[in-house]
C-alpha cells in the first residue's frame, strides 16, 4: 500500500472523520496516531491495518482498498 492508496482508503471508509482519526487515534502498536507512525517511517499497510483494528472496521472491507479502479 503506497501513502497515497492510504489516504484514499482513509477517505472512502472514514469520510470526513477520517483525518481526525489519523490525526488524534491512538494506535496501540507504537502509541502514536496514525500520522505520527507514518511519520516515523512505519509502513502506509501496517498503519492502516492497526488504525481499522482500533476503529472496528470489519475484515472484509481492510484489504485492497485505496486503489483506483483500472482505467477500461
Amino acid at each position: 500500500m503506497r501513502r497515497s492508496e492510504f489516504d484514499r482508503a482513509v477517505d472512502d471508509e472514514f469520510g470526513p472523520r477520517g483525518r481526525v482519526l489519523v490525526d488524534d487515534l491512538i494506535l496501540p502498536p507504537w502509541q502514536v496516531t496514525a500520522r505520527e507512525a507514518l511519520r516515523l517511517g512505519e509502513s502506509p499497510r501496517a498503519v492502516w491495518l492497526a488504525l481499522c483494528a482500533e476503529a472496528d472496521v470489519p475484515e472484509a472491507r481492510r484489504h485492497g482498498v485505496g486503489r483506483r479502479e483500472p482505467k477500461r
